[in-house]
This record gives structure tokens, sequence and C-alpha cells, in this order.
């Protein structure tokens, strides 16, 4: 009889322990570099890293930021639900001239806090390109 009751009492136990795991919110990336390529000085330098929710509970985006000022990214304000896709947009100044080499810092109450993405490409002046 002794043996059942703590047989019961630990199978109680147990399906709390998985009851109890924490609903967390995952960022995955559809990709974490983004190649500009070459393109022309006072191109347009926008470009869009997407990301799925993949977790369990809302994505919160609470800042992006950028290596430098030439780069301006905008993130979501809304919460991403679970399963939904967000975006975080960048934004380059084309007007520099030369190699693309910055990194995207990005802080969320995912599982993963931070995440670092990276955009590169060259900028070339008129009369430079191929």
């Amino acid at each position: 009889m002794m043996k059942k009751t703590v047989l019961v009492l630990f199978l109680g136990l147990i399906s709390l322990g998985i009851y109890a795991q924490e609903a967390t919110a995952k960022i995955e990336f559809k990709s974490e570099t983004i190649d500009y390529g070459e393109i022309d000085k006072g191109s347009d330098g926008v470009r869009v890293f997407e990301f799925t929710n993949t977790g369990t509970a809302p994505l919160v985006i609470s800042n992006v930021r950028s290596s430098c000022g030439c780069t301006i990214p905008k993130k979501p304000e809304e919460p991403i639900m679970p399963g939904k896709t967000g975006k975080i947009e960048v934004k380059y100044d084309t007007n520099r001239v030369g190699p693309i080499r910055k990194a995207i810092t990005v802080t969320s109450n995912a599982d993963t806090p931070t995440k670092v993405l990276k955009i590169k490409g060259e900028v070339k002046g008129p009369g430079t390109s191929k």
C-alpha cells in the first residue's frame, strides 16, 4: 500500500515538473547575415531581417543597436506571438563609398537574449562600377 502511494506522489511530481516548464520566446532568423553585394552610391540601403518566434511565449524585442551611425535599424514595437514572424528593418547610408561590415545587436526576452546580425557588401562610387 505504501509503495502505491509513493508511486502516485512521484508520478504527480513528474507531471507537475512537465507543466512547470516556463513558456519561453525563441527568436529564429531566416538569415543572420545580409549581403548587399556591390551597390551604387546613393541606392536604396534598406534591407530586412525576417525572424520567427518559435517559442511558446510572446517575443518582445527591447532593443536593436547598430555598431555605427551609418546603419539605422528599426524594431517591431508590438510583441511577436508564438509561431508568428516579424521583421527588423535596417537602413544603411549608401552615400558612404567603400566596404560595408556592420553588426546589429538585437536584445529580446528570447531564450537567447542577444543576437548579433551582420550586414556586408560594398558601396561603389560613380565610375567605379563593373
